[in-house]
């Protein structure tokens, strides 16, 4: 595929134009020198597992509003790389389903019509903050929420022709209007309303079923994800009269396919949406043996009463805090799967983790989005590594 003609602006993508096998180099060379900076062993390190597509496959996009030079006309889509306060147009982005695009430039094209100004971030004035477009890959159902500030009235009846009109080859599950008065510049929920269908698209990972609400957390490389939860759920010992404790559980995707094997798993997320979604999906699914516990980590593994067979994190890039991790030690299980989405504090929380008799038995990166710079890692810990 031809280099995106934003290249030279947006910051999404810094491997545009580098072969994918040169990517994955690079990738698997910063991962090993991550690893190597903090004495972990790289006998245990099982290199990188590319990606099943390389392009179209974000289901999630939030772009902002603003304009690419000061007062010039509005713009619509990601920051521009080393100028937080541009905003470059990506309506030709590969790395999403093309009606993405075809919604981002008929909102903006609508916006600008309506003589619409956008959301200023220093003044906190204006109307246009934000558009999110999320997918769900398996039921090509689409989610499209505009996000405005509550300054001045939105047309929304207009709206919901302009986006129903357009030629899309997924289907609009819901067509949302988000009112954010926060001065904080972050999609907040001041009052949602729907403006056409509803407020949840469908997924599916592994054979479950997922109501993937506006703002629920989900993986954002269905496809990928699903190899790299598979690949997970293979590294643990035989547990299928054992309890697992899910951590950072989020709306309890990993959490209900570990239950799929497990006698019991509990999940511990600080999010109450998304633990009000992991509980609906549990439900959805049929579970009866899981269970959803919200609130901090921290404070929340103080309730737990008895102790798991296995340990699952996910936590996000920060990593996990010492304090969490002597918690997570002192229940002395003998295996925890890692799941990280920042190889630099998986490799910082490995060096704490050696400390106390705890080594990676193997680390596999996985590639979850191609041209960009991130890259996820599952490591299987053990307290005994002659396993």
């Amino acid at each position: 595929m031809d280099i995106c003609k934003d290249n030279d602006f947006c910051g999404g993508c810094i491997y545009q134009g580098v072969p994918y096998e040169e990517q994955l180099k690079i990738k698997d060379k910063e991962v090993r020198d991550l690893l190597a900076g903090r004495k972990v062993d790289l006998d245990c390190y099982l290199g990188i597992e590319g990606s099943p597509s390389l392009y179209g496959y974000r289901n999630k996009m939030e772009y902002t509003f603003g304009d690419l030079v000061k007062d010039g006309e509005m713009t619509l889509g990601m920051h521009r790389k080393g100028k937080y306060w541009s905003i470059v147009t990506v309506d030709e982005c590969q790395l999403v389903h093309e009606d993405f695009n075809k919604i981002l430039r008929a909102t903006l094209d609508f916006c600008i019509a309506s003589g619409y100004d956008k959301y200023h971030k220093k003044t906190h004035r204006g109307l246009m903050r934000n558009l999110i477009v999320r997918r769900g890959m398996h039921s090509n159902q689409l989610l499209v929420n505009i996000v405005t500030s509550g300054q001045r009235e939105f047309d929304e009846e207009g709206y919901v022709t302009c986006i129903s009109g357009l030629d899309l080859e997924n289907e609009i599950a819901g067509l949302l209007h988000t009112i954010n008065d926060d001065p904080a510049d972050a999609v907040k929920c001041g009052e949602l309303r729907i403006l056409r269908g509803r407020d949840y698209y469908m997924e599916k990972v592994l054979g479950l079923d997922f109501k993937v609400s506006a703002f629920s957390f989900f993986q954002t490389n269905v496809e990928a994800v699903e190899r790299l939860y598979s690949y997970a759920l293979s590294l643990p010992e035989d547990f299928s009269d054992k309890t697992v404790l899910d951590l950072y559980s989020g709306t309890g995707t990993i959490t209900q396919i570990m239950a799929t094997k497990a006698k019991s798993a509990t999940g511990i997320e600080l999010v109450e949406d998304a633990v009000k979604a992991a509980e609906e999906n549990a439900e959805l699914n049929g579970f009866e043996n899981c269970r959803f516990i919200t609130g901090d980590v921290m404070e929340k593994l103080d309730e737990i009463t008895g102790k798991p067979d296995l340990i699952v994190v996910d936590p996000p890039r920060m990593g996990i805090r010492p304090e969490a991790l002597d918690k997570i030690i002192a229940f002395g299980v003998k295996e925890i799967v890692y799941i990280s989405c920042n190889p630099k504090t998986l490799a910082e929380n490995l060096y704490y983790l050696a400390y106390y008799g705890y080594r990676p038995v193997s680390i596999k990166a996985f590639d979850n989005f191609p041209n960009t710079g991130h890259t996820e890692c599952v490591a299987l810990i053990s307290k005994d590594t002659g396993r």
